[in-house]
């Protein structure tokens, strides 16, 4: 379906000339007054019109002009109105941009030109038209930061309404990338303590002599370079949320003394004999197989089965049906706008590889390349190249470059768990150097650990 366009002139001639010149592009409605004009508008909603602004009753002034414009722009802002004037009207066409005009072009009318400026004020439309979408789409498909229709995400979100109206402890499970502390913070942002801290720690990011300390916070000269009182971030998510990520690589020594916490609701800091009573709700998270770790002596039953009153599952993005487009389409929109590229979009051979890409490294890894994309492309348009995507064919096979990246991100991941996160016993497991390893945890959308 050709778009519409509105041609406004008092000159039966010049809109029968324009008529005939640009009918193969567009359809093209008439009107040769303000009235005729506006009701033309309003039925059509027309996205660009083409105005003179000498129109009857007084054809030699332009305010006919003007009050016809401001009232097509108060039908819809969003139009793009292209004043047409003549050698002496420069003036009045200056002014009218002022008032909301697009643009505007000189008589006589040089089709090519029109041709070229129709093409680019059609293209913008599109484009806010895109934007405008989206931004309904999100509002409509955002839960607390987090987007999904499908129907794996929709069933996260009902119970995340259901678990955060509770005090219950919360296991969230899935894939790294795939947004557990999202889902941890809209628990949070739901719950009667919002108001509180929500307090993260990333359990294996945290050596093992240091995790006790990190947590339960330390007295004035309990060890070594102690030499001051240190609240943990137990205390410091009083009255608010505690979210444990990683939590299967937490020690037995620390498992028992969490456990503690959790039936009794008081710490003692490291070197401390005073009880510390605190009221926090704790949220876990693991990508890690919890039960197998029980079998093997390495998780405590009964930690597990206090933490996982409620279990979540978050779904691969590869298990969520056609979210990929929505939340691409929205991680572009705000990366755009942060670097000041708005109106830059992807192209359809870059959307065909997004879709048929796995997605190892989940959403993270989606913004991973979009954010990539963003600062690299050269043009208006993100290419598969630009994704760092390899175009893929139609049946939807695999590149050897995918599956690749695949092998290496399960290696990594393999590897910084049997090493307790440490890099380097993980690189030299692997064969490769620390600057190597990190350069390929960044590019697959593996998290680096925060010390």
């Amino acid at each position: 379906m050709k778009p519409s366009l509105l041609i406004v002139d008092d000159d039966e001639d010049i809109r029968s000339q324009m008529q005939w010149a640009l009918s193969t592009n567009y359809t093209i409605l008439t009107a040769s007054d303000r009235k005729s004009a506006t009701e033309e508008f309003a039925k059509s909603k027309s996205q660009v019109v083409l105005l003179d602004l000498g129109l009857p009753p007084n054809p030699n002034s332009p305010e006919e002009g003007l009050s016809t414009m401001s009232d097509i722009l108060a039908i819809d802002a969003s139009a793009k109105v292209i004043i047409i004037s003549g050698q002496g009207e420069r003036e009045n066409a200056v002014r009218a941009i002022g008032e909301g005009a697009y643009d505007f072009i000189g008589k006589p009318v040089e089709i090519e030109t029109l041709e070229i400026m129709l093409k680019r004020c059609f293209y913008l439309v599109s484009l806010e038209s895109e934007y405008n979408s989206i931004r309904d789409q999100f509002i409509d498909s955002s839960f607390e930061g987090m987007l999904g229709t499908s129907e794996n995400m929709l069933k996260v979100f009902e119970s995340i309404r259901k678990v955060a109206t509770t005090e219950a402890p919360v296991m969230i499970l899935g894939e790294s990338g795939t947004g557990k502390e999202m889902a941890a913070k809209a628990i949070h942002q739901r719950s009667s303590r919002k108001e509180g801290p929500f307090v993260a720690i990333n359990c294996s990011a945290i050596p093992e002599t240091l995790l006790e300390s990190e947590l339960f916070g330390h007295e004035k000269g309990s060890f070594t370079g102690a030499d001051s009182q240190r609240i943990g971030k137990i205390e410091q998510a009083n009255d608010g949320t505690l979210f444990l990520d990683e939590i299967g690589e937490v020690p037995l020594s620390v498992q028992v003394k969490l456990l503690r916490f959790l039936q009794e609701q008081y710490i003692e800091r490291v070197g401390g004999r005073v009880q510390i009573g605190v009221n926090a709700r704790v949220i876990a998270a693991t990508n890690a197989d919890l039960k197998k770790s029980m079998n093997d002596g390495s998780f405590r039953e009964d930690f597990y089965y206090r933490l996982s009153v409620v279990e979540i599952l978050l779904p691969s993005l590869r298990n969520r049906e056609n979210d990929v487009d929505l939340i691409s389409k929205a991680i572009l929109q705000s990366y755009a706008s942060e670097t000041g590229r708005k109106g830059i979009a992807f192209s359809k051979k870059a959307i065909n590889a997004i879709r048929k890409h796995r997605w190892p490294g989940n959403v993270r890894e989606l913004q991973n390349r979009i954010r990539r994309a963003v600062i690299m492309a050269e043009g208006k348009q993100i290419s598969p190249e630009d994704l760092e995507l390899e175009n893929v064919s139609s049946n939807g096979n695999r590149t050897l470059k995918q599956a690749r990246e695949e092998l290496e991100r399960e290696m990594i991941i393999s590897s910084l768990k049997k090493n307790s996160g440490k890099i380097s016993p993980a690189a030299a497991e692997l064969g490769i150097s620390r600057p190597t390893f990190y350069e390929l945890m960044d590019k697959l959308g593996i998290e680096r650990d925060k010390k």
